[in-house]
């Protein structure tokens, strides 16, 4: 499995942060606008929390509370659990299933570099089973040798 470093290196590296005195429509729109499901909360350059579409769904809009009055800092996860640039995608994997969760900061001195979410790690997957299966293909058909 590759590294988390790898990963990003994929991904268009923006992204999607708000700070916890931003309303919870405002994470929504950030969410729907740029096709992500969740937003990173960062005040003064510090990752503080995590907010996702099912924190919103579950903590905001079932209770019956205003999107357009509640603060992130009321819904958020905070002091998320982070990886490092170095560590692999295995490592998140098991963060993510035993703690279920489906997206972790990316930290490198204290500072966020990325996220990577469980999407990406399905697509590194579904990315070496095609490596292994062309592999295998051209081992069952003796190296291109006639």
């Amino acid at each position: 499995m590759s590294s988390v470093k790898a990963c990003l290196n994929k991904k268009s590296g923006q992204l999607f942060s708000l700070s916890s005195t931003d309303q919870v429509h405002q994470a929504l729109e950030l969410m729907r606008s740029n096709r992500v499901r969740s937003v990173l909360v960062i005040d003064d350059g510090t990752l503080v929390g995590v907010v996702t579409q099912g924190d919103c769904a579950i903590k905001v809009l079932l209770p019956g509370l205003n999107a357009r009055q509640t603060r992130l800092a009321e819904i958020m996860t905070p002091a998320p659990v982070t990886v490092a640039i170095t560590d692999s995608l295995q490592f998140c994997m098991g963060i993510m299933t035993t703690r279920n969760i489906r997206h972790l900061p990316v930290l490198t001195k204290g500072k966020v570099v990325g996220m990577v979410s469980i999407g990406d790690i399905v697509r590194d997957i579904m990315s070496q089973q095609g490596d292994q299966i062309k592999q295998l293909e051209t081992f069952i058909k003796g190296h291109g040798v006639a």
